[in-house]
C-alpha cells in the first residue's frame, strides 16, 4: 500500500528531517485510549484481532462502531453476541467504504506497523488478515503491555467508567513490571 510507507504524511525534507531524526523515537503520552487496564495487568495474549479492535464494552472503539452502524452493519456484528470472525469481516468490508477517514488510516497504520501488513482490508483479504494477526497475537510479542513496551509509551490515560475503582490501576501502579 504506497500511501503507507515509512514518510507516511511527511511531505516534505524538513517534515522528514523532524520525524525521523527527531520526533520517531520519543515516547507516547497517550491522554485518550480504549485499553482494558484490566487486560494491561493480566497481560494474556488477546485471543484474535476482533478482541484487539472492536472490543465491546467501555474499552470499545465508538470510532470503529460509528463507521460500522453508516456502513449498516447489524449491531450484533458491532456490539452484539456475533461470531468474532464474522464481526472481522463486517469491518473489512467497512473499510472499503472508508477511504479518506482518519480510522482507515489508523487502521492500516496498525496493520502495517504491528503486524508487516501492507494488504488492504477488505472482504476478500479478511480471511489472509485474520490468519496472519492472530498467528501474531498468540506470541509473546503481542501480550499487551509488550504492544504497549513496543510503541515506547510512557504513560496510558485509559476511558474508564465513571463509576470504576481503579482496582487494576492500582495493581498495575505496584507492578514492577
Amino acid at each position: 500500500m504506497a500511501f503507507l510507507d515509512d514518510d507516511f504524511l511527511l511531505t516534505n525534507e524538513p517534515a522528514k528531517q523532524l520525524f525521523h531524526h527527531d520526533a520517531a523515537d520519543l515516547p507516547i503520552i497517550d491522554f485518550h485510549c480504549h485499553l482494558n487496564p484490566q487486560e494491561i495487568y493480566e497481560n494474556r495474549n488477546f485471543k484474535n484481532i476482533t478482541r484487539v479492535w472492536l472490543n465491546e464494552g467501555t474499552y470499545g472503539d465508538h470510532y470503529k462502531w460509528r463507521l460500522e452502524r453508516a456502513n449498516g452493519v447489524p449491531e450484533e456484528l458491532i456490539t452484539g453476541d456475533g461470531d468474532d470472525y464474522e464481526k472481522f469481516v463486517a469491518w473489512c468490508e467497512t473499510m472499503e467504504n472508508a477511504w479518506g477517514n482518519p480510522v482507515f488510516e489508523w487502521t492500516h497504520l496498525e496493520l502495517r506497523r504491528f503486524f508487516g501488513s501492507d494488504l488492504v482490508l477488505s472482504r476478500e483479504t479478511a480471511k489472509q488478515v485474520w490468519d496472519l494477526t492472530n498467528a501474531k497475537l498468540a506470541t509473546a510479542e503481542f501480550t499487551p503491555r509488550a504492544l504497549i513496551r513496543r510503541s515506547h509509551v510512557e504513560v496510558v490515560c485509559t476511558t474508564d467508567d465513571p463509576a470504576s475503582d481503579l482496582h487494576y490501576h492500582e495493581l498495575i501502579a505496584k507492578d514492577e513490571d
